[in-house]
């Protein structure tokens, strides 16, 4: 009987595991490349990590994209980890196919999957696909409805006027301007402003009251996202990332838990509340109120508990983190022109009281109001990139022809499946072809002349031809809600104090923040930082 040693025992396992694990990847990576039409990109910049570390760590990735998509052509391939291949998407007409095909076609990649549902459970809308999407995402539409986002509206105003009631506190104390940490307080109005507004509950962070929600989201503002995170997350196995025994899983798992047990609380709460109200109340068609009646019926947009929990995690983040950088964006502009923001001032001075609902949401009421929103939200996507993987092969139609390595010329793109998708956000908001020569200037003008709301055939679909909201059956629901927040305090805060920076406009510096979602923040600052002097107008 053959007897093996140790070595050539530990050998033939180290053998079998490789050819398990990387066998598939192998196999699929060479059918990818096989099916998928021969692109054009930038050559490989290190010989394992690709571009995907220098892409990392870029704060200006659109622009990497743009002169790429000048050089090679509208659709990019950029070879990045493990020698895989990512297709970045620039052509209007694939970007909208791209989309209109999300989760159908294109879905989330395995890892970020993991990431997410690391943060805020499973079940979730991010990451949730096919029928199970389609249930949670009507589940929860009737509240975020034009009628429902009416009622809220006095919420957003009375966040913001809690927040401006604070600043003359200061600026008393202070004898005039003060410096004042604006992104703070835009976290602040943000997560009052959801916890009220969506689940009826007074978080009070713009007092200052003591809330281990609170300060858990302020120590996820402080994580810093390495590209060593990515590459562990980007293992075989990236579970065990996730499982790591790191200070970041730590802020991560605390984080979910005490959500995951703050979503039970206000879930009791409420349905003691819903009893003594009875079923025709305002907190009945709340988002908090749906989540309720989704849990208890048993139809066919019946939730399970912890698909409950898991949309209120992602309705609290989301509203927190992507309105606040929002906000931030839109006074770090407005200090950096103050030419605009005395011409919004002058505008919103003539409101002797807060605008209503439908005022706030027209463009001709308050047209410098929503051109400088709009416009901050197309400089500034909270999010910079959608990045999907494909689940079956599909054919990309083109606006344009587009010339393979090889001298071909075609007019659409066979992408086979387990291809890397990417559409940069930031790219097409910032497009000269979309926008113009002044494609990257903060110049909320434009959307005040009829050349903004050209065809959408010179520009790519999406909320008034922006892709900050994404597009196509994962647009952003709350994108309603959003524009309603952040028009309100824009309207309270800008009406009522001067936006200036401590140093002259030529010394200041924007950089960004790595956290779970890129800030911006004054560099030499720690953190995500950004102190203005605001004085009294």
């Amino acid at each position: 009987m053959m007897t093996l040693s140790v070595t050539e025992i530990a050998l033939i396992s180290t053998t079998l595991f490789l050819a398990y694990t990387l066998g598939p990847w192998y196999l699929s990576r060479k059918r990818r490349f096989r099916i998928t039409t021969p692109l054009n990109g930038p050559p490989r910049l290190h010989p394992v990590w690709g571009w995907t570390q220098a892409i990392l760590k870029s704060n200006h990735v659109a622009e990497l994209y743009e002169n790429w998509a000048q050089e090679f052509g509208n659709v990019i391939g950029v070879p990045v980890l493990l020698w895989n291949q990512k297709i970045v998407l620039a052509d209007p007409k694939a970007v909208t196919h791209f989309y209109a095909n999300d989760p159908a076609i294109y879905a989330q990649s395995y890892l970020t999957k993991v990431f997410l549902d690391s943060i805020v459970c499973d079940g979730n809308m991010l990451t949730a696909e096919g029928h199970q999407h389609k249930r949670l995402r009507k589940a929860l539409t009737p509240a975020f409805s034009v009628a429902a986002i009416t009622r809220l509206t006095e919420v957003f105003y009375n966040s913001a006027h809690k927040a401006k009631n604070h600043w003359e506190v200061i600026l008393d104390a202070n004898g005039g301007p003060a410096i004042i940490e604006v992104q703070d307080w835009m976290n602040r109005i943000s997560l009052d402003s959801i916890g009220l507004a969506g689940f009826g509950h007074e978080f009070n962070s713009l007092d200052d009251q003591p809330s281990a929600v609170v300060d858990l989201f302020r120590a996820m503002g402080n994580l810093d996202f390495t590209f060593l995170d990515f590459l562990l997350l980007s293992i075989p196995f990236p579970n065990f990332y996730t499982r790591a025994p790191t200070r970041r899983n730590q802020v991560l798992r605390k984080f979910r838990q005490t959500m995951s047990d703050s979503a039970q609380n206000l879930l009791t709460q409420t349905k003691q509340e819903q009893k003594e109200l009875g079923e025709d109340s305002a907190l009945e068609r709340s988002i908090i109120g749906l989540l309720i009646k989704a849990e208890s019926t048993g139809g066919s947009l019946s939730m399970t508990k912890e698909e409950v929990a898991s949309q209120m995690n992602v309705l609290l983040l989301a509203g927190y983190e992507t309105t606040s950088i929002s906000l931030t964006w839109a006074l770090i502009e407005l200090a950096l022109n103050q030419d605009i923001q005395t011409q919004l001032r002058e505008e919103l001075q003539k409101f002797a009281s807060e605008p209503t609902y439908e005022q706030l949401t027209s463009t001709s009421v308050l047209p410098i109001l929503d051109s400088v929103v709009h416009e901050a939200l197309r400089l500034h996507a909270p999010l910079h990139e959608s990045n999907r993987v494909a689940k079956r092969d599909d054919v990309l139609p083109l606006s344009q022809p587009y010339r393979t390595p090889n001298g071909t010329m075609v007019d659409r793109l066979s992408i086979a499946k387990g291809s890397y998708v990417t559409t940069s956000i930031t790219m097409i908001n910032r497009s000269k072809e979309f926008w113009g020569e002044n494609a990257k200037v903060f110049n909320p003008s434009r959307w005040l002349s009829s050349a903004s709301t050209s065809s959408p055939r010179s520009k790519p679909m999406g909320h008034r031809h922006l892709m900050t909201f994404s597009d196509g059956p994962r647009m952003c629901l709350g994108k309603n809600f959003a524009l309603a927040e952040f028009k309100a305090t824009l309207f309270v805060l800008i009406k009522n104090f001067h936006f200036d920076f401590e140093n002259s406009w030529d010394r200041i510096e924007i950089g960004f923040h790595h956290g779970i979602v890129k800030r911006p923040k004054l560099v030499g600052k720690d953190g995500a930082e950004v102190p203005m002097k605001v004085k009294r107008v």
